[in-house]
Formats: C-alpha cells, sequence, structure tokens
C-alpha cells in the first residue's frame, strides 16, 4: 500500500531577499528573484475606489493604503496576488522624512487587510506633482506570475 502523494511544493515566482553586504533595511527588500512565466505591468494606481471616487482627500495613509489595494484588485484580475510583486516604485508629493510614518501606516493597513508581506524591492521618489491635484501618492508595480 503506498501511501499520500507528496504535495506539490508551491510554485512562488517571486522570492525577495536582502543579500549579505547590503544594508539590511525593515521595511523593504534589496532584491527580487523572479522566475515565473508572466511579466505584469501595472499603470500608477492611486487613491481612487472602484467608481473612480477619491480615497482619503488630504491623507497620505489612506491614500497610500488604497493604492496598495488597487495594486492587489488589478492583479487580482490577472489571476496573481500583491505576493507576486517584484517590484514598487512610490511617488509622494513633497516627499519629507516627516512622512515616512504615514506612508509606514498606510502600508501597513494594506499589508494586514491583505494578508500579505508587503515588503518588497522599492523605490521613493519624491515628486512636485502628480496628474490630479488631490492626490499624494502613486504606486508603481511590476509583478511575475507562474
Amino acid at each position: 500500500m503506498h501511501g499520500a502523494p507528496e504535495p506539490e511544493e508551491a510554485v512562488v515566482p517571486v522570492q525577495t531577499l536582502n543579500p549579505a553586504g547590503l544594508p539590511q533595511p525593515e521595511h523593504y527588500h534589496q532584491v527580487a528573484v523572479a522566475t515565473g512565466s508572466r511579466t505584469v505591468f501595472l499603470s500608477g494606481q492611486v487613491a481612487r475606489d472602484g467608481d473612480g471616487t477619491p480615497v482619503g482627500a488630504g491623507d497620505l495613509a489612506a491614500q497610500v493604503e488604497q493604492a496598495y489595494l488597487n495594486v492587489a484588485t488589478a492583479l487580482a484580475a490577472v489571476g496573481g496576488t500583491f505576493d507576486d510583486v517584484a517590484k514598487l516604485v512610490v511617488y509622494v508629493v513633497d516627499w519629507g522624512e516627516d512622512k515616512l510614518p504615514a506612508l509606514g501606516e498606510g502600508v501597513a493597513r494594506a499589508a494586514q487587510r491583505l494578508g500579505v508581506d508587503p515588503r518588497k524591492p522599492i523605490t521613493l521618489l519624491g515628486v512636485a506633482a502628480l496628474g490630479e491635484p488631490d492626490l499624494l501618492v502613486e504606486v508603481d508595480a511590476t509583478a511575475v506570475l507562474p
């Protein structure tokens, strides 16, 4: 009599790490290794709900949370999740270190709602303005799916 078949190992198309010899940040990873077969490029996601209604007027944390949730929604439409994100670029209007707590709060709230580890390789850019005057943040994502 044979035992139960071995469960197949889950395919993880994006693995992240902080290699020795580089800073070891707490809030993001330095490297993503993508081994999947489909690359997904999202347009910049902003603080708008599914109807296009603005979310979080004047509230950076709320806008970050909504932008991250929109990334997850866009990926779900093609069979992916936030775990498939290989790289993020986050644009913040009038960036200064004083905005770091609100940025972190928004990311943490989105991560909790999505049940994911939000630490991805990330580039954070301060910008003078975004496409609409009420926007405080825009999140650009590249993902790799199996």
